[in-house]
């Protein structure tokens, strides 16, 4: 007979949402069942019923969670902003690594074709504090609406390289960076501009 180690609640929900995670990257949205994520974590279905209430409960809770983790990471970069280490290319090596290496890009594709759009109100809110955190003169007026216009190509270009960036470089033959380095581009250049 094999005995299960028993986890607190808390011990539970955390092995649930890695797991669900894992899946998400692997397989997309539609793989992240209770009893798939039950089966990876060597639980049953009625105990991850207990801790999500549904699957859709679940789905919730990795979208949270998702979302705190690249906020986590976003968090960093805010800091490193403060200290004054922080460059526009690590802004948005930060938003490209948290939309492809951190899942946000899968979060954002299911959260789009679930209707479910204001979950991704965290991590671009995150991504806009640190935009602004870093302009040399964020307090002059203008200068939150020159940062809303780059926060937004910043993500467009991150989210869309996380979800098909290495089929297409590909296909068009150009290096996966080509996408970062506009985005560089387009951030540098947001802080040079004079506000309006």
């Amino acid at each position: 007979m094999v005995t299960r180690k028993r986890l607190s609640p808390e011990e539970s929900r955390a092995a649930a949402l890695a797991a669900a995670r894992v899946l998400l990257m692997e397989a997309g949205p539609q793989a992240v069942t209770l009893k798939a994520v039950a089966s990876r974590i060597g639980r049953t279905h009625a105990n991850l019923l207990h801790h999500f209430g549904s699957a859709a409960g679940l789905q919730k809770a990795l979208a949270g969670h998702l979302a705190g983790t690249v906020c986590d990471a976003i968090g960093d970069a805010v800091l490193a902003a403060r200290a004054g280490t922080a460059t526009p290319r690590d802004v948005v090596n930060m938003t490209f690594d948290s939309f492809d290496e951190q899942g946000g890009g899968a979060l954002a594709s299911w959260m789009l074709a679930s209707g479910n759009e204001d979950a991704l109100d965290p991590i671009v809110g995150a991504i806009q504090e640190l935009m602004v955190d870093l302009h040399p003169h964020k307090r002059k007026p203008g200068v939150e609406k020159l940062m809303h216009e780059a926060t937004y190509s910043l993500v467009l270009l991150a989210l869309g390289d996380a979800l098909m960036g290495p089929p297409l470089a590909e296909s068009l033959g150009v290096e996966r960076r080509t996408a970062r380095d506009a985005a560089t581009e387009i951030v540098a250049a947001s802080f040079l501009k004079p506000e309006r």
